[in-house]
């Protein structure tokens, strides 16, 4: 239904532009009574007028051709019934309906109707969900840029960071890739059977076709792509999916790891009266958001990634392949939703196990070895990474171990004074200035 109620409005904006350019003696400019009339076939288009398309279609078994015999079909009834015979505004419509898909191949009609959909999905859909995600980490962010967490690389304990900190990484990811999917142009054309105006030519030689299609594919809000064969070749839609697959591959990350805090207990669930975790292990409360939203990027990523790949590549001057395919964009957005609204949930769900946090910090003094060794090159202490190294690596140590060993370092007071004063809590840089300047 939606891809036949776009049809309905370019094939209408097309006539509509055919007669305003003024230059088809044939087709005069409309009234604004006939315009009027117009806009209210494409405005009006309902469910009901769909399944008449349908209809037409099983008899013409071509799917725009039906929209055209149906806007025809449309002219021609207000003309019978207008209360003079064919009078006025339906007398306009009638004489002009030769004009309807005028040198229009079914592409023409096809590709401004997709770019329009995606568009629309996109802006008003799609990016206001993925910026309540980016909103919603943003606060996250700064509510917990001075909360101290223990890193873990390749699994191991490392240098700590904050919570906040951690979020504001994924929001300057989303950010930057949120506005390469915004900035992903939409192109059209409607240059007919294989892109060089050859039907338009023969009938008015005169007219400055590429002129007027390029007007005429700025007018619906989309940019104008001039040379193309019998398809617009779906480029700027495949820098579309890459961003958006992009966009969602960051939040898939942030999935995976929050299932691993959670499972650290870092991050607690709210546990919700009535809910069941397990059918036979009645302790359970498990991450199912996360994973939700998981699954169905992966599902998503799957659709875009095919449609961003197979797109762009058609034989010749067109094959039927891009067609078909085009059916599934709606079933990636669909499965971008489920995932935000999930991920969502699952954010709005988990709070912070302050004391899990700082349990782990407490048990984890082996990551001062670096601050440590760090200061001893500044003073010029001969082999410091070895010598933490055989005090630390592979070892459980704790905070008189670091302490002592600090004690015996020939370094000036102030930096000794510093080290000694340092735990892992203390231990994080910059991140608190980092995460509240996101």
């Amino acid at each position: 239904y939606a891809l036949q109620k776009r049809r309905v409005l370019v094939e209408v904006r097309w006539l509509q532009a055919l007669a305003a350019s003024g230059d088809l003696p044939q087709l005069p400019a409309f009234s604004p009574a006939a315009i009027k009339v117009l806009d209210e076939i494409a405005d009006s288009f309902s469910v009901a007028d769909g399944m008449r398309v349908k209809e037409i279609e099983r008899t013409t078994n071509h799917d725009v051709k039906a929209i055209e015999y149906f806007l025809k079909e449309r002219v021609a009834a207000l003309a019978e019934a207008s209360s003079n015979g064919a009078s006025g505004a339906a007398a306009e419509l009638a004489r002009a309906q030769e004009f309807i898909h005028f040198a229009c191949t079914s592409e023409d009609i096809n590709n401004l109707s997709y770019a329009l959909m995606i568009k629309d999905a996109s802006e008003q859909v799609l990016l206001p969900a993925a910026d309540a995600i980016i909103a919603q980490l943003t606060a996250l962010a700064h509510e917990h840029a001075e909360l101290p967490m223990l890193s873990r690389t390749h699994g191991q304990t490392a240098t700590p960071t904050t919570v906040g900190k951690e979020l504001a990484n994924v929001v300057a990811r989303l950010r930057r890739q949120r506005a390469c999917w915004a900035n992903a142009p939409q192109l059209g054309k409607i240059a007919g059977a294989t892109g060089n105006y050859n039907a338009h030519v023969s009938a008015y030689p005169a007219i400055d076709w590429p002129k007027l299609a390029q007007q005429f594919v700025c007018s619906l809000g989309l940019e104008h792509n001039a040379l193309v064969t019998q398809i617009e070749p779906h480029d700027g839609i495949a820098e579309l999916f890459d961003a958006q697959a992009r966009f969602n591959t960051i939040l898939v990350d942030l999935c995976r790891d929050m299932w691993g805090y959670i499972s650290l207990g870092y991050f607690k669930q709210r546990v919700v009266a009535g809910e069941v975790g397990s059918s036979t292990m009645p302790h359970k409360v498990n991450p199912i958001d996360f994973e939700n939203a998981e699954g169905n990027f992966g599902v998503a990523n799957a659709l875009l990634g095919h449609l961003s790949s197979k797109l762009p590549i058609s034989r010749w001057q067109r094959d039927l392949t891009d067609s078909t395919v085009m059916r599934s964009v709606g079933v990636a957005a669909g499965h971008m939703l489920i995932a935000y609204a999930s991920l969502k949930k699952g954010l709005g769900k988990v709070s912070v196990n302050e004391a899990a946090l700082a349990s782990d910090l407490d048990n984890a003094w082996e990551v001062l070895a670096e601050p440590v060794q760090t200061v001893m090159r500044v003073h010029a202490i001969e082999k410091p990474y070895e010598k933490l190294k055989e005090l630390t690596r592979g070892k459980k140590i704790d905070a008189a171990a670091i302490r002592e060993f600090v004690g015996k370092l020939e370094i000036p007071d102030e930096d000794k004074k510093r080290l000694l004063e340092l735990t892992p809590a203390t231990y994080i840089g910059k991140a608190v200035d980092l995460a509240k300047a996101i």
